[in-house]
């Protein structure tokens, strides 16, 4: 009866065996149509991947998408850091640009202060409340500078030295509203020079005021104005500014000229202090116009 069974069992292996190779053999061959067996498994094995597959490529697609977020906040933030970066260098670029320009504008000045030793400074400090009226430089009695000097930029005369402690001093400008603040001037007309005080400052207009001009003077526009030299505190032919309107004052006994500065009183970096040399004026021409100069 065991040796029956163990036939048997041998038997049935052998059939399967031919039937599952009968099988291969069937789904192998070049047949236009599968059966409803095999559409039913690639069907429900088709359904099954779809089914895993959509998910794994979700959750896939999830966390590429989060890194590529990370990536590009990563790269927007080193770009902007390099943006930030590159504004500042443009910005001192340009602020260079601007200090060699006005540096060098002002050394093309220096062959017309013979009689004069220039030394450059440097503005560190202005008050808001006085800002058309008084600024600090970093030279002062340490350098030779003294009360009363011409401080000028490359675009012209902006004041004088008010007062000097060691190592800094500050400059009263032209547009200061202080009457004692007076500068003896110079128009350089058609063949002849024309003088008068700078006193004052319009600041509706946002011009100096040269007064006690000869009624009878022939001032015009856009004639320069320039220092006089006759007090002997300042050089003579430095550049104050051009003639923009005139104007009868004091009864009509004397004029009034608005002169536009050829400085910008706004923006001052760089200035040059005429300090004096061993050239000194005529003693004559100090007597009579400081007492009317300072």
């Amino acid at each position: 009866m065991p040796q029956f069974f163990l036939n048997k069992r041998l038997i049935i292996l052998l059939v399967s065996i031919i039937i599952l190779v009968a099988l291969i053999g069937f789904s192998l061959s070049g047949r236009s149509k599968l059966s409803w067996p095999e559409q039913f498994i690639k069907d429900t094995t088709g359904w099954v991947q779809t089914a895993v597959s959509r998910p794994t490529h979700y959750v896939a697609n999830f966390f590429e998408n989060l890194k590529d977020l990370q990536n590009t906040y990563t790269e927007n933030k080193e770009l902007k850091s390099r943006l930030d970066e590159l504004a500042r260098l443009e910005s001192e670029v340009q602020k260079l640009k601007k200090d060699n320009t006005e540096l060098q504008e002002i050394l093309d000045i220096k062959d017309s202060l013979s009689a004069f030793e220039p030394k450059q400074a440097t503005v560190i400090g202005r008050n808001p409340d006085k800002w058309t009226e008084l600024l600090i430089i970093n030279k002062g009695s340490r350098d030779g500078i003294e009360q009363n000097m011409a401080v000028i930029t490359a675009k012209g005369l902006i004041g004088k030295v008010k007062n000097s402690e060691s190592f800094t001093s500050t400059v009263q400008l032209l547009s200061s509203m202080d009457p004692t603040n007076r500068i003896s001037a110079e128009i350089q007309a058609d063949g002849e020079s024309i003088y008068g005080f700078i006193e004052g400052y319009d600041d509706e207009k946002g011009l100096l005021m040269m007064k006690r001009i000869p009624a009878d003077a022939k001032v015009k526009k856009d004639q320069t104005v320039i220092s006089s030299g006759k007090g002997g505190v300042f050089p003579k032919g430095l550049l104050i500014g051009k003639v923009v309107e005139v104007a009868p004052a004091e009864y009509g006994l004397t004029q009034t000229a608005y002169i536009e500065p050829g400085a910008n009183f706004d923006d001052i970096e760089h200035v040059m202090v005429a300090k004096r040399g061993s050239v000194q004026p005529n003693i004559k021409d100090m007597i009579d116009d400081k007492e009317e100069e300072l």
